[in-house]
């Protein structure tokens, strides 16, 4: 079971705090991502997510461009987008993009796709919230047929049909590995089976069996479909310091801030430490210690049967040296110690 778990890191680019207290610029949060992307490849951490975004709090709205950057700087890091807004997006430009990420990256990289937690991307490109369910559905139908078809022919509500059409460059191979985000609902789950394609559940809050029967949705949808059931993931939020303390103390004030700032535009109520620390023992929150990140992923993957845990390691403005000093105790220490667990 162990070789086949895959371990791995995601992040949105979220905008950290500079030496002086203050919110640094954009491009000094990039190249600090590149520099976490080497630490991470260095200290055999499986993955790293580059999620998409279009908002004033994160840094990254072109991953591929990230991607194939670090590309160049990675030896041996899969490198994928813990989301690509593939609602507000073209499909045939995706496909592109990825197939020359898949030829530079000898095969490294991957794809999430999602329908966006955030929607400043739609009137930033040009599309009607009112089509959020439909521009989802159709993008996808349509670019898992351009990943399966060197010739296209396609129909759609939303674009012109394509006719015999070849989209170039293509795949050495079969390309790279698409996952859809799941949030939670049945609709999702069925989606991601009846597109053939890999699950990424997106666990931000409460306790991760509850996701158990999205889980077995997955397997029943695969057996009356007759699909292959595929690698399961989950992307959950965290933080690894020396000890639990110290982990939750550089933690808490990054959360809530991010949380609190959220909380303003959905109506939440602001979070206090209690709910936090709850969430830390026994929600989706994986900070700690190496020993106790490690025991706490190991029951997820257990109870839920996955192949991939990827723990978003940045949230809020938490210093990049405090991120750092994560990355290396969950690819020298955390993820030796799950995988001894699974052994």
């Amino acid at each position: 079971m162990t070789r086949s778990i895959e371990l791995g890191l995601d992040t949105f680019g979220d905008i950290t705090l500079g030496e002086n207290g203050k919110l640094k610029h954009e491009a000094d949060v990039l190249r600090d991502l590149v520099e976490e992307g080497e630490l991470a490849d260095q200290a055999g951490v499986d993955f790293l997510g580059l999620g998409e975004h279009h908002r004033g709090e994160f840094a990254i709205s072109s991953p591929e461009i990230l991607m194939s950057f670090l590309a160049a700087r990675t030896k041996r890091l899969k490198l994928g987008t813990s989301v690509t807004v593939l609602s507000s997006d073209d499909p045939i430009r995706v496909f592109q993009r990825f197939s020359t990420l898949d030829a530079l990256s000898d095969g490294r990289a991957e794809i999430t796709l999602g329908r966006g937690s955030f929607t400043e991307s739609f009137p930033l490109f040009g599309y009607d919230l009112n089509q959020y369910e439909v521009l989802f559905e159709q993008k996808l139908d349509l670019l898992t047929t351009l990943w399966a078809d060197e010739v296209v022919n396609w129909k759609g509500e939303l674009r012109p049909p394509l006719k015999n059409q070849k989209v170039f460059p293509r795949f050495e191979g079969t390309g790279p590995t698409i996952w859809v985000g799941v949030g939670g609902s049945p609709e999702s789950v069925v989606r991601a089976v009846t597109y053939n394609v890999q699950m990424m559940l997106a666990i931000i809050g409460g306790d991760p069996a509850r996701f158990k029967p999205y889980v077995d949705l997955y397997h029943r949808a695969c057996d009356q479909m007759e699909h292959p059931v595929k690698p399961l993931g989950v992307h959950s939020p965290g933080h690894v310091a020396e000890t639990d303390e110290q982990a939750i103390e550089q933690l808490w004030p990054h959360y809530k801030s991010f949380h609190d700032r959220l909380g303003r535009e959905r109506g939440w109520s602001q979070m206090g430490k209690d709910m936090f620390l709850n969430e830390v023992r026994h929600g989706s929150v994986y900070a700690g210690s190496p020993e106790t990140v490690a025991r706490r992923i190991a029951k997820t993957i257990k109870t839920l049967g996955l192949s991939r845990f990827d723990l978003k390691y940045a949230t809020g403005p938490m210093p990049h040296a405090q991120l750092m000093k994560s990355i290396e105790l969950y690819g020298r220490k955390v993820i030796p110690l799950v995988r001894d667990m699974l052994a």
